[in-house]
C-alpha cells in the first residue's frame, strides 16, 4: 500500500543496496521552446498487404488512441502480392491498382496518411528475377530491366493516386524510393551509384505527374550516404523535398560513425541524427526535413518486450529534440512477418502490440509521452523531459534506463518546482514492473502459446493503466523513488 504524506513515493517490490539520488529544479515560469511530438507523428509497420488484415487495422487503431500518429510507412506497395504490375503474351505491361486502392483507401479511413516506399521490384520488371531477398516473403530487389519501364510504372501509380485522392491530399503524403540500399536490399552494382540512378529516375518521374509530390531518400540503414546523396542531387539538379534515413540503438558504432570511438547504445541514434542534420546543414539544401524512417531501442534479450523501452524511447526523445521532423519507430504492431508468421506473443519484436493484440508496456509508454505539452523547458537532468501545457500545467517525465543485461538500481528524484503554489495539486502515472507490464500476467496464464481471445482481453485488462495518483507538493517539493526502468509522468497544477 502507498501513501501520500510528504512526499509520493514510487518504490519497487524487491529493496535494493544501492540508490541513486538526484534533485530536478523546475521554473513553470520559464522560457520555453516548442516541443512537437516528433516521436509519435509516425511509426512502421513490416510490408503492404499486411494491412489488408483486421488484426493490422485493429492494432492501427488501437496504437492511434495512445500515439495519434498521422503517418504510417511498410516496405513493397511494388511487390508481386500487391499485383501492380505484370506483362501481357507480347510483353506489354499490364498495370493493377485494385490492391493499392483497398491498403490506402484502408490506411485513409482509419486517420492515418502512408510514407510510401517505393519498391521493392515487380519480378516482371526485374533485371534479375531470382535477386531476392532474405525476408519470409521474398521481395526482388533488383534494378529494373528498363528505366522506361520503371519510369513509366511510377508515372501511372503516381497517376492513380492523384485520380483517386485529389492532389491536396497526395501532397501530404511523403514519397521515399527505395528502402536501405546501401545493404542487401539494393541488388545495383556499385550499390550507391546504380541507386542514385534509380533515385534520379524516380524522383524526375513522379515530379512530371505533379511538382507537389513529395519525394525524398536515400532511406539508408545506419545513417549512410546522406552527405554524399545531397551532393549528387544537386550536381545532377535532381528533386529532393526531405531525407530519410534509419538507425537504431543496437547498430555499431563502425557502422554508424566510421570510427571506434566508444557511444553509449542508447545515445547512439540520436548521435547519428546530429550527424545527418549537419550534412544536411553543410549541403546545398541546407534546410531539407530531416525523417527519421526507422529507429527502435537495443533489442536483445528481448527487451523490446519489457518495461525498457519506456525509458530508453524517454531518452531518445529528450535526445533528438529540435534535430528531426519525425521520428518513426519500428513498428506499431508485431503483426509482423520478416521471419515469418509470429510463433509465439513475446518473441522480442519490434511492436508496440504483441501478436493477437496485446498490449506491450511500450503500449503505455507511448500513451504517457502523449501527455507530454507542446513547450518544453530547459533542464540539466539527463533522465527528466520538463514541458507545458496550453493551461499553463507542467507534465513532466521521468525515468530510470537500465539497459538489458545490466543491474540497475532504484532512483531518487526530488523535484524541486518553481512558479507554482507551494502545495499545488499533483497526479502520476507509471509503466514499470507493476503496472502495464504484461509480462507477469502472461507468466501466471501458463505462457500460452495462441492466447484466446479471453486470455488476451485479460492481459489488456490487468495491464490497463489505472487512474492517475494524486496529491500535492510539499513546500514546492515532490519526491519519487523509481525502480529500474520506470517511467513516470507527473502533472503538476497551474493553480
Amino acid at each position: 500500500m502507498r501513501y501520500l504524506l510528504f512526499a509520493i513515493v514510487i518504490a519497487c517490490a524487491a529493496v535494493l543496496p544501492a540508490q541513486a539520488q538526484e534533485t530536478v529544479h523546475v521554473d513553470a515560469r520559464a522560457k520555453a521552446t516548442p516541443f512537437p511530438h516528433f516521436w509519435e507523428r509516425m511509426f512502421g509497420s513490416g510490408h503492404a498487404t499486411l494491412s489488408l488484415r483486421a488484426s493490422y487495422r485493429s492494432d492501427l487503431r488501437a496504437v492511434k488512441r495512445v500515439a495519434d500518429f498521422q503517418y504510417v510507412r511498410f516496405h513493397g506497395i511494388f511487390d508481386d502480392d500487391v499485383g501492380v504490375y505484370n506483362e501481357d503474351e507480347h510483353g506489354r505491361p499490364i498495370y493493377n491498382f485494385t490492391l493499392v486502392d483497398q491498403i490506402y483507401d484502408g490506411l485513409l479511413r482509419n486517420g492515418v496518411r502512408p510514407v510510401v516506399e517505393i519498391g521493392f521490384m515487380p519480378k516482371r520488371l526485374a533485371f534479375n528475377p531470382d535477386a531476392l531477398h532474405a525476408f519470409w516473403y521474398k521481395p526482388n530487389v533488383s534494378p529494373p530491366k528498363s528505366y522506361d519501364r520503371w519510369d513509366a510504372l511510377v508515372s501511372a501509380f503516381a497517376q492513380h493516386l492523384v485520380r483517386r485522392y485529389g492532389i491536396d491530399e497526395v501532397s501530404k503524403w511523403y514519397f521515399e524510393v527505395w528502402n536501405e540500399p546501401n545493404i542487401d536490399f539494393w541488388g545495383g552494382v556499385p550499390r550507391q551509384k546504380s541507386y542514385f540512378e534509380l533515385f534520379d529516375h524516380t524522383a524526375r518521374a513522379l515530379k512530371r505527374v505533379n511538382p507537389r509530390l513529395r519525394v525524398g531518400g536515400p532511406a539508408t540503414a545506419a545513417a549512410s550516404w546522406v552527405g554524399a546523396f545531397l551532393e549528387h542531387a544537386a550536381k545532377a539538379h535532381v528533386p529532393v523535398d526531405f531525407v530519410s534515413t534509419h538507425s537504431y540503438a543496437d547498430d555499431t558504432v563502425e557502422n554508424l560513425f566510421h570510427n571506434d570511438k566508444p557511444v553509449p547504445e542508447d545515445d547512439r541514434v540520436c548521435r547519428a541524427v546530429a550527424k545527418v542534420r549537419r550534412e544536411i546543414r553543410g549541403s546545398t539544401m541546407p534546410d531539407l526535413p530531416l525523417l527519421w524512417t526507422e529507429w527502435n531501442v537495443i533489442g536483445r534479450d528481448g527487451a523490446r518486450d519489457t518495461t525498457y523501452v519506456g525509458p530508453a524511447l524517454a531518452n531518445t526523445v529528450r535526445e533528438c529534440d529540435g534535430m528531426v521532423d519525425m521520428m518513426s519507430f519500428w513498428t506499431f504492431s508485431d503483426v509482423f512477418e520478416e521471419n515469418g508468421p509470429s510463433r509465439a506473443p513475446f518473441t522480442g519484436q519490434f511492436g508496440l502490440r504483441a501478436s493477437g493484440g496485446i498490449n506491450k508496456p511500450s503500449y503505455y509508454d507511448f500513451g504517457l509521452l502523449h501527455a507530454l505539452g507542446h513547450e518544453r523547458l530547459a533542464n540539466h537532468s539527463t533522465n527528466t523531459i520538463v514541458t507545458r501545457r496550453k493551461d499553463g500545467s507542467l507534465a513532466i517525465a521521468l525515468w530510470n534506463l537500465v539497459d538489458p543485461g545490466q543491474h540497475g538500481t532504484t532512483r531518487t528524484m526530488q523535484l524541486v518546482v518553481r512558479g507554482v503554489q507551494p502545495d499545488a495539486s499533483v497526479s502520476i502515472q507509471r509503466v514499470d514492473t507493476e503496472h502495464g507490464n504484461v509480462l507477469p500476467v502472461y507468466a501466471k496464464l501458463g505462457k500460452p502459446r495462441y492466447p484466446t481471445r479471453a486470455q488476451v482481453a485479460l492481459m489488456n485488462a490487468a495491464t490497463k493503466l489505472p487512474p492517475p495518483e494524486r496529491g500535492h507538493l510539499t513546500s514546492g517539493v515532490l519526491t519519487l523513488t523509481l525502480e529500474s526502468n520506470a517511467l513516470v509522468l507527473v502533472t503538476v497544477a497551474s493553480h
